[in-house]
């Protein structure tokens, strides 16, 4: 039995309310990461602005299909999926370039801008939390946010290390890392898109 226009309508507002302000905070880190990890020539940093890039298109293209058709939905998805595996490829490159060019990052930046990515995710978690079980689009949403908090204490984990073992190798291996999860994260997007579509 279809349900009514109007469990539907709030349920497209409550997907609404809670994308619209993760686009923004996922938005607003990605420049912040992106600059600083520049300036500290960290490629965790980089990477993690990458991911934040990625999340932030996901909540665009997730925004656009709310109160569309679950075709378009699951369209939605599989576009987040295949942009998030992209961009984690694009970090891999990131990664061989600072091996061979790179040196050691400035470690302080790394931990403190890594916790400010971590609370701002902890906060799109908290925001999300409640849609991670819904609609297709909404779980790649919830995915996404799942992985920026592993990706973010990793960062912190890198900076430590580096401070410690005055060594950019931290930051590439953890920066890798994070490209992996990224990428992980973009096929298991598909697979639920794909799922979904049976």
């Amino acid at each position: 039995m279809p349900e009514c226009g109007c469990t539907a309508g709030v349920r497209n507002r409550e997907q609404r309310k809670a994308l619209i302000p993760l686009l923004f905070i996922n938005g607003l880190m990605f420049f912040i990461e992106f600059f600083l990890g520049i300036i500290s020539q960290s490629t965790a940093l980089i990477a993690d602005s990458m991911d934040m890039l990625a999340d932030a298109t996901v909540y665009a293209i997730s925004l656009y299909a709310v109160g569309r058709s679950v075709r378009a939905k699951i369209n939605a998805a599989r576009m987040s999926g295949v942009f998030q595996i992209l961009l984690g490829f694009g970090v891999v490159a990131d990664v061989v370039r600072r091996f061979v060019l790179g040196t050691a990052p400035e470690a302080m930046f790394m931990i403190a801008v890594g916790f400010l990515a971590l609370a701002a995710n902890i906060l799109c978690l908290a925001i999300i939390a409640r849609h991670r079980k819904g609609e297709v689009h909404m779980r790649a949403s919830w995915i996404f946010s799942r992985n920026d908090v592993m990706a973010n204490i990793g960062v912190m984990i890198a900076g430590v290390l580096v401070s410690m073992l005055a060594s950019p190798l931290p930051d590439l291996m953890i920066g890798l890392l994070i490209a992996v999860v990224v990428i992980h994260g973009g096929i298991s997007i598909l697979r639920d898109a794909s799922a979904s579509n049976e």
